[in-house]
C-alpha cells in the first residue's frame, strides 16, 4: 500500500515496512518536549508509578516559556520543580531563563528537531516542527511521562489531506495568511486526527519561517500534524545546526489521501481570523471600523526574526497610537539579540512599543497582556478562544506581523499596504 510523508516516517520508527490509517502502533521517538506547565504535570505521574530513571538524557526537552520569568508564586513553584528535575536527571537540553526561548522556536533554532524526526510535546503546537519534514505532534502529560521513561508512544495511523500550493505570495502576505485561509475553508475540525501535508510548486516560495508558522497553526484545524517536504531551503536551515543525520522520507506518487484543498499564494490578501475561532476569517479588506486597545507581536507562531523585522518596517519613524499598547515578544533570546543588533529594539522602542524578553506571556492569558472585559486585540498568536487573552468578554483577532504592526499606528484594524 502507497503511504504518504508521516506514514512513512511512523512506519520507519516503528520497525514496519508498510502502516495505513487507521493502525496502531507504537513508535519510537527522538525527542519529547515538556514546558513548566505541562512538565510538573508530568513529573508527578514520572514519580507515582515509581520511574528511577529517564529513558535518555540527551532526547528529554524541558523549556521554561510559559509563565517565566515567574509571574507569581505558582509559576515559581512549577519552575522549580522542572528544575529539580532536570538537575536530578541531568537532562542535556534544559532550557531557564536567560537562555530559554518559546519552545517551538527555540527546539529548531538549536538543532534539537530535524528531517525525518518523530517528536512528542506537552503542548499542541509541537506540530511546528512538520516544517522541518518530521513527524510532530502534541501530547498529554501522562504521555509525556510515559514517552520520558520508555522512549515510545502508541499511534494511531493518521490519514491525510493534501495541501497543493501554487504560485507565489505577493505584499504582505506571508505565512499566516496562508494557514489562516487554509483554517477559514476546512473550519477548525477540518483536519481532525488527520495530517496536512503542504506540497506543490508553492512551497519553494515560502521561507522556513513561513513554513514554521503555517506548522504551528495545523492543530487549530484539528490536525495530528502538519509536515512539508524537505528541500533546499530546509537543508540550508538545518546546515551547521541540526544535531543529528537528516533522514528524507517522500510521500509516494500514488498515496492515499482524503481530499485536496489547493491554495494559489498569489490570490491571497492579508487574513485575519475574527472572534471567537480561527476559522472565522475574513481578508483585511472585508473588515472596517474595527478598533482595537492592544496589539501582540509575537509567539511561537509569529516570534521569527522576520517577523521582527517586518514589524519594524512597518513602525520605523511611526508612534504607536493613542490609548494602544503594542507588545513586542521575540520567540529566543537569539532572535531578541538580533533585534538589538539590527535597531529593531531601537525602533519598537521609539514607537511607543513595549520590548520584551522571550516569553509565551499574553498568548495563552498568561501574563505581559491580559484583556480587560470589553477590550480587543490584534495578535499574531494562534488561538482567539473565549477568554483566551484574558476576560471572557474580551476579543482577540490572530493577523500577521504585519497586520498588527500597521493596527497599532492606527488603532484600528489595517491593511499594511495603506499606510
Amino acid at each position: 500500500m502507497p503511504m504518504t510523508m508521516t506514514q512513512k516516517i511512523l512506519a520507519a520508527h516503528a520497525g514496519m515496512d508498510r502502516v495505513e490509517p487507521g493502525q496502531l502502533i507504537e513508535a519510537s521517538l527522538d525527542l519529547v518536549l515538556g514546558n513548566d506547565i505541562t512538565s510538573p504535570v508530568a513529573i508527578n505521574e514520572f514519580e507515582k508509578c515509581g520511574a528511577t530513571d529517564v529513558f535518555d538524557r540527551e532526547k528529554i526537552a524541558l523549556v521554561l516559556d510559559h509563565f517565566a520569568p515567574n509571574k507569581d508564586i505558582k509559576a515559581a513553584q512549577q519552575c522549580k520543580q522542572t528544575r529539580q528535575f532536570a538537575d536530578k536527571y541531568d537532562i542535556k537540553n534544559f532550557f531557564d531563563v536567560g537562555k530559554m526561548g518559546i519552545e517551538h522556536a527555540l527546539l529548531p533554532e538549536q538543532g534539537l528537531v530535524g528531517p525525518g524526526d518523530a517528536v512528542v510535546g506537552a503542548d499542541s503546537h509541537t506540530c511546528t516542527y512538520g516544517a522541518l519534514g518530521a513527524f510532530s505532534t502534541g501530547v498529554g502529560s501522562t504521555d509525556m511521562a510515559a514517552a520520558m521513561i520508555t522512549g515510545k508512544l502508541w499511534f494511531k495511523i493518521p490519514s491525510a489531506i493534501k495541501v497543493e500550493l501554487i504560485n507565489k505570495p505577493t505584499g504582505f502576505v506571508c505565512g499566516k495568511d496562508v494557514i489562516l485561509h487554509l483554517i477559514g475553508e476546512i473550519g477548525v475540525d477540518g483536519a481532525l486526527y488527520q495530517s496536512l501535508e503542504f506540497v506543490g510548486p508553492g512551497v519553494s516560495a515560502l521561507s522556513m519561517d513561513d513554513r514554521f508558522t503555517i506548522a504551528n497553526m495545523a492543530i487549530e484545524a484539528g490536525a495530528k500534524n502538519g509536515i512539508f517536504p524537505v528541500d533546499e531551503k530546509t537543508m540550508e536551515y538545518c546546515r551547521d545546526r541540526f544535531q543529528r543525520e537528516p533522514k528524507v522520507y517522500e510521500a509516494d506518487p500514488d498515496a492515499e489521501y482524503t481530499r485536496t484543498v489547493t491554495i494559489d499564494l498569489s490570490a491571497l490578501r492579508p487574513t485575519v481570523s475574527m472572534p471567537h475561532l480561527p476559522e472565522n476569517t475574513r481578508t483585511i479588506e472585508e473588515v472596517s471600523n474595527v478598533k482595537i486597545d492592544q496589539s501582540v507581536i509575537g509567539s511561537c507562531t509569529n516570534g521569527r526574526i522576520s517577523d521582527m523585522r517586518i514589524a519594524a518596517q512597518i513602525l520605523k519613524c511611526r508612534k504607536v497610537a493613542k490609548n494602544v499598547r503594542c507588545i513586542v515578544i521575540p520567540a529566543t533570546q537569539e532572535v531578541y539579540l538580533q533585534c538589538v543588533r539590527e535597531g529593531l529594539a531601537e525602533i519598537f522602542i521609539e514607537a511607543g512599543a513595549v520590548f520584551s524578553t522571550p516569553t509565551c506571556g499574553p498568548c495563552l492569558g498568561g501574563y505581559m497582556g491580559i484583556l480587560a472585559e470589553g477590550e480587543r486585540a490584534v495578535s499574531t498568536t494562534n488561538r482567539n478562544f473565549v477568554g483566551r487573552m484574558g476576560h471572557v468578554e474580551s476579543e482577540v483577532i490572530l493577523s500577521s506581523p504585519a497586520v498588527a504592526a500597521a493596527s497599532a499606528v492606527t488603532g484600528y484594524l489595517t491593511d499594511p499596504a495603506k499606510l
